[in-house]
């Protein structure tokens, strides 16, 4: 079978090699004679699944199984949302709104508590991160998204926020460039765009600030010390997307760990950006600051909407998929994972430049 060419935004393109390594596990995993799907996640083969996801995402970060845990939940990075200020919100939280799923974390955690929108760029549709931002020295911790996957915009440094808990949303670009990990209490990141399928969060956690500070008045299933506690095996995890989780991982480590990764996405995205910058009245970037520009999720406007559908339309006559921008935006939009392979990008990139040379 001929792939397409996908940037979708998510459920996005996985690796070749981890979709080939999934369909032999759901025929006959680990040559036991039954399915991932069929076994048991007390089976000692599945325990080995879990611990070396857990190392490799460990050791990926630069981050040591002595301080950090991670583990794997249901319920994606929305329930997260929740989980976060209701394991930590005590007085109240700093959140920065960067964009939509931003606004949702923030929502979230004003019905646990007083959780405050420190900075915001809402007043220019989110097309850049806020600046000169005043956290709460008192604050229980501050939260961003560090990718916005509708308008495009990235944290490609990790902010100062003092001695104040660092906690973030990483669903989008996690494992996708070099960040000092170590600024975190709490990460957690949806598997759908960078890690593996839907159905599974991977949560790292700062083991001395869950014990020092989390809430123990909460429901077994809400507290991330019970699930740290238990190996992600408290209840029956989902162990499909968890075993592709563990072979995205494997498949980082081989390319070369986040030094490789994060070169070639800085190749791919700037493919792309550099037609902006050559024709920016045509293709007009939807981040108004350059430094801004997520590696990620490249967004972008064409003069009228009647181009940007003759666009999707020629673009879809050679297999590439998933250029539409997000419903609530409109615009294009390319999403171009650690996964996206380079010539995927370079088709779009010759793609846009054939439809500029007879569109203009």
């Amino acid at each position: 079978m001929a792939r397409a060419h996908n940037f979708f935004a998510g459920p996005a393109v996985l690796p070749l090699s981890v979709i080939e390594e999934t369909r032999d596990a759901v025929m006959d995993f680990a040559n036991i004679g039954v399915s991932i799907m069929e076994i048991s996640h007390r089976d000692k083969a599945f325990d080995k699944v879990v611990a070396e996801a857990q190392a490799d995402a460990l050791s990926l970060m630069g981050l040591s199984a002595q301080e950090y845990a991670v583990i794997f939940l249901g319920g994606g990075a929305s329930m997260q949302f929740a989980m976060l200020p209701l394991n930590f919100l005590q007085k109240k939280a700093d959140y920065v709104n960067t964009g939509e799923w931003a606004s949702k974390a923030l929502k979230e955690a004003k019905i646990i508590g007083e959780a405050v929108e420190v900075a915001t760029s809402k007043a220019t549709n989110f097309n850049q991160l806020p600046r000169n931002i005043k956290y709460s020295p008192d604050a229980d911790y501050v939260h961003i998204t560090t990718n916005n996957t509708i308008y495009g915009t990235e944290w490609k440094t990790d902010p100062d926020v003092g001695s104040v808990p660092l906690t973030a949303d990483m669903s989008s670009d996690i494992l996708s460039i070099k960040r000092n990990f170590s600024k975190y209490s709490l990460i957690y990141a949806g598997g759908q765009k960078n890690l593996g399928p839907a159905g599974v969060v991977m949560v790292v956690i700062k083991k001395a600030w869950m014990e020092a500070k989390a809430k123990q008045n909460l429901s077994s299933m809400l507290k991330y010390k019970t699930h740290v506690d238990a190996g992600s095996m408290y209840n029956t995890p989902p162990c499909l997307p968890v075993f592709v989780v563990g072979r995205t991982l494997k498949w980082i480590i081989k390319e070369g760990g986040l030094e490789a990764i994060e070169a070639r996405n800085q190749k791919k995205a700037k493919l792309i950006y550099d037609i902006f910058d050559a024709y920016p009245t045509f293709y007009k970037s939807a981040v108004a600051v350059k430094e801004d520009r997520s590696l990620m999720n490249i967004t972008w406007n064409l003069p009228t909407p009647e181009l940007e559908e003759k666009f999707i339309t020629e673009a879809k006559a050679k297999k590439m998929l998933g250029l539409k921008g997000h419903r609530s935006v409109g615009g294009m939009r390319a999403s171009v994972y650690n996964a996206c392979p380079m010539e995927s990008v370079e088709l779009l990139a010759k793609h846009m430049e054939e439809f500029y040379q007879a569109n203009k």
